[in-house]
């Protein structure tokens, strides 16, 4: 990989791996926003920023004939996944919610395995799925027995993941070769107008904290339209499949930094399950010519 490639690679892991901290900062019950107005203005931060850049490239227009892909993509990869992930983050650290969304590519190995991909069964990738499901157990049974973290909470930052894995691999295989930039840029304005009569009817009466200000701004300028913009920049050099790779330099970045600047702990259960999440992510997302 070029130099220009690792750059994009550790920038992109963080800026993915930092919007846990945003969001943990913006959704404070007490001086922040709720998760629904969160979602509106990030999606539509992201928005004004990819639909303009698919304009510019004229590619924005294969995506909306694609709208009947887009629309359900938007809907597990934006509207579900980033309420859920904003409303558990107000009872569970973003350094969890940053492991637990690193079981993506188990998610989508099985995923593959359900649609025929037959290289999911080669001994590398089952142990993959094995490992991973072990940290998951380790780090959902330790927290929950400890009561250091809520269950119903952990189980929606799992279902957005589960979110995550089906929503990019359907709509890679609904449209192909369509921009990435483009898709995701006609989903978030989705998922704005989704959210925009919710955020009408939630806006806050108290005083919002300018942490929580910045923090959307940061989530949505950042994490939402520079990163995918970067991505896609990355994807284009190293290809799809080692770009993905990204996702566990997202996991260490999320849960560093929660420890670092939000203090939070660094539990028995993150210490124990981390690991083996990332280890089993990697040889379960790892493609075999045979099975």
């Amino acid at each position: 990989m070029s130099r220009r490639g690792w750059f994009l690679f550790v920038l992109v892991g963080f800026l993915w791996g930092i919007p846990y901290l945003f969001i943990k900062v913006a959704v404070d019950p007490d001086n922040g926003f709720t998760p629904a107005i969160v979602v509106f203005l990030r999606t539509a931060i992201g928005a004004a920023i990819l639909i303009p850049i698919a304009i510019k490239q004229k590619a924005l227009m294969p995506a909306i004939r694609g709208i009947k892909y887009v629309a359900p993509y938007a809907l597990l990869e934006m509207i579900g996944p980033w309420i859920l992930i904003g409303t558990a983050e107000q009872k569970i650290s973003s350094g969890l919610a940053g492991l637990l969304i690193a079981s993506v590519p188990i998610w989508a190995t099985i995923f593959a395995s359900m649609r025929g991909d037959k290289t999911v069964w080669h001994r590398t990738r089952l142990m993959g799925i094995l490992l991973g499901f072990i940290g998951l157990v380790a780090v959902v049974g330790i927290e929950s027995i400890k009561g250091g973290a809520d269950a119903l909470s952990i189980f929606m930052v799992l279902i957005a993941a589960v979110g995550y894995s089906y929503a990019v691999m359907m709509v890679q295989t609904a449209l192909p070769g369509v921009s990435g930039i483009a898709i995701n840029g006609l989903a978030m304005a989705i998922s704005a107008l989704f959210y925009l009569p919710f955020t009408v009817v939630q806006w806050p009466a108290h005083e919002i904290s300018m942490g929580a200000v910045n923090s959307v701004i940061g989530l949505g300028i950042l994490s939402t339209g520079a990163a995918f913009v970067a991505f896609f920049t990355l994807s284009a050099i190293i290809g799809v499949a080692r770009a993905s790779l990204v996702t566990y330099l997202n996991t260490a970045f999320a849960v560093v930094l929660g420890v670092i600047i939000l203090n939070e702990p660094f539990t028995t259960g993150m210490a124990l399950g981390l690991p083996l999440v990332l280890i089993g992510s990697y040889l379960a997302s790892r493609k075999r010519a045979t099975a």
